[in-house]
């Protein structure tokens, strides 16, 4: 396809800007804790001590954060099997991968994904946690980036993926309350 070749040429510029430095393996070592925290644990506990600790909005928040949940990962998985979009280290022998993915395929970003859902969802109930649950998000898309299993246009499209499952949920949830 003609028309990817141009983003496949900048992801690949990309990354190899990112992980070709004498820094990258430092940054790997930081980017390992980051990414951890987007593998889901972290989500669970934060929407059961929302539900435990908030009587204002914890219920609200649990229960629109497990409708998200549940139509984001159908939508991540039907979307990561249709592009078959290789990982960074498997198209350039040049790009190092710090970690093992969890699954074959690369686009769009789950961590990035999930991540960008909580970010908003927290912002949405929480308005004084929206700058760091952002900056949270990001630094997990970036962390994804910089250990070789994504690209930057997996961060993007996982990014309004996540977003724009969370509104599609609290737009559902207003209307089912």
């Amino acid at each position: 396809m003609k028309v990817m070749a141009p983003i496949v040429k900048f992801d690949l510029a990309f990354s190899l800007f990112c992980l070709q430095h004498r820094f990258s393996s430092g940054f790997a070592r930081a980017s390992r804790i980051v990414s951890r925290t987007g593998d889901g644990h972290l989500y669970v506990l934060i929407g059961c001590l929302a539900y435990l600790l908030d009587d204002r909005y914890g219920q609200a928040f649990l229960l629109t954060g497990i409708l998200a949940f549940i139509i984001e990962l159908p939508l991540y998985w039907v979307l990561k099997n249709a592009f078959q979009r290789r990982r960074p280290h498997e198209l350039s022998s040049l790009v190092q991968a710090f970690i093992t993915p969890s699954d074959r395929f690369s686009l769009p970003s789950g961590h990035t994904t999930a991540g960008f859902l909580m970010a908003t969802l927290l912002a949405h109930f929480y308005p004084s946690l929206t700058e760091p649950a952002f900056l949270w998000a990001f630094s997990i898309g970036i962390a994804r980036i910089l250990l070789g299993v994504h690209f930057f246009t997996d961060v993007l499209v996982g990014s309004l993926l996540g977003m724009g499952c969370a509104q599609f949920s609290l737009q559902l949830s207003e209307l089912l309350s």
